[in-house]
């Protein structure tokens, strides 16, 4: 995988794993800054009208009055309440939306329909307002105490639906989504052209370099930079230096080992070998190491082939070459054309290892004896 789509991919797993426990955070810090303004919106809106629901409790607590009917259908009115409970002094029904229930004991209001949590009673022990979360719903139900010198006149209950603050989440989350996006690709944008600029085109630039090294030249042709890649081509360019030194030192030790063998046959083959005949010896490569005569002009001393010699069309030199290579330590003898005459030929295939490889061809008149 290229490393722009390894570095693409870590930037959006990074910046998705950062926008989730972001979105976990506002979420939940959305959730408790419009519930508590649900909360305090709702109090708040009583407590304007807690005044003249205290006066109607303290001049007639069996009956409600004019103004309090019609502060309860004023709050039955906002969306936000779904029903409402208002009870008395004496803890009977003051005010319901259904009729039926309005001046039953709260005993017996409590049988017919359960209150969904513990808010009143928890109101009416501390005089202060409770809000309670209804167990699976998406409602608070919210008590709201009146009382006169510490004494409890009246409750008004209500049961305040979530569904506004939840539409505000909702919008809030989205909103926060579209951002995160934005600020992900508005900074992943710069960061990118950065690392590829930076880190991928110099990357490729040495890596042309390196293809374009060759044997023959190990120079690295690239900028010198003072950051991590330029360590890198630095770290390369002593490396093909090395090599070269250890290639040229194979190479010379190679070359002086040929010429030492070169003299050594030369030596060995002038006192063995008369003047009238023909002596070649050949490596593991059929590349001539030594012969006794003169070979063709224009032709490279270092690098002269067996074939360069002997006409491929001398089929049976050949064969008697192929011959002595399937039988090591063995001469070979045969007849065959060498230089326009008719020699006696004897072939012999020496050595243990391909390194160590030599063929020796003898050329020598007819009639003459030579023994191998």
């Amino acid at each position: 995988m290229r490393l722009t789509i390894k570095w693409l991919l870590w930037f959006i797993g990074i910046g998705v794993y950062v926008m989730f426990l972001g979105g976990v955070f506002y979420y939940n810090l959305f959730k408790w800054t419009f519930d508590e303004k649900l909360k305090q919106d709702v109090i708040e809106t009583v407590k304007v009208y807690a005044p003249t629901m205290r006066n109607g409790l303290l001049n007639n607590a069996s009956a409600i009055s004019f103004e309090e009917y019609d502060i309860m259908m004023s709050l039955a009115k906002d969306e936000r309440i779904t029903s409402m409970l208002y009870l008395s002094r004496q803890g009977k029904v003051r005010w319901h939306k259904e009729a039926r229930f309005i001046g039953m004991p709260w005993d017996d209001f409590k049988v017919q329909v359960p209150p969904p949590t513990d808010a009143i009673n928890q109101a009416y022990l501390s005089k202060m307002p409770k809000v309670r979360q209804v167990k699976g719903e998406p409602f608070y139900e919210i008590a709201i105490p009146f009382s006169v010198r510490g004494e409890i006149i009246g409750i008004i209950d209500l049961l305040v639906s979530r569904a506004g603050a939840e539409v505000l989440i909702g919008s809030a989350m989205r909103k926060y989504v579209f951002g995160a996006v934005g600020v992900l690709f508005l900074l992943g944008l710069p960061l990118y052209f950065f690392f590829h600029h930076y880190v991928i085109s110099p990357m490729d630039v040495l890596r042309d370099s390196v293809e374009g090294v060759s044997l023959k030249n190990f120079e690295l042709r690239f900028p010198a930079r003072k950051d991590e890649l330029g360590d890198l081509a630095g770290a390369i360019s002593r490396l093909m230096v090395k090599m070269k030194a250890e290639i040229e030192g194979i190479s010379n030790r190679d070359r002086t080992y040929k010429e030492a063998e070169q003299r050594w046959w030369r030596s060995l083959l002038n006192i063995i070998v008369p003047p009238t005949n023909y002596v070649i010896v050949v490596d593991e490569n059929n590349s001539i190491l030594y012969a006794n005569f003169e070979l063709a002009s224009g032709m490279d001393s270092k690098n002269i082939h067996l074939l360069d010699v002997v006409d491929s069309q001398q089929q049976t030199l050949l064969r008697l070459v192929g011959q002595a290579f399937e039988t090591p330590d063995q001469p070979v003898e045969g007849e065959t054309v060498f230089k326009n005459q008719s020699f006696n030929v004897k072939v012999l295939h020496v050595g243990q290892t391909a390194e160590t490889n030599r063929t020796l061809i003898l050329f020598y008149p007819k009639q003459q004896g030579v023994n191998m």
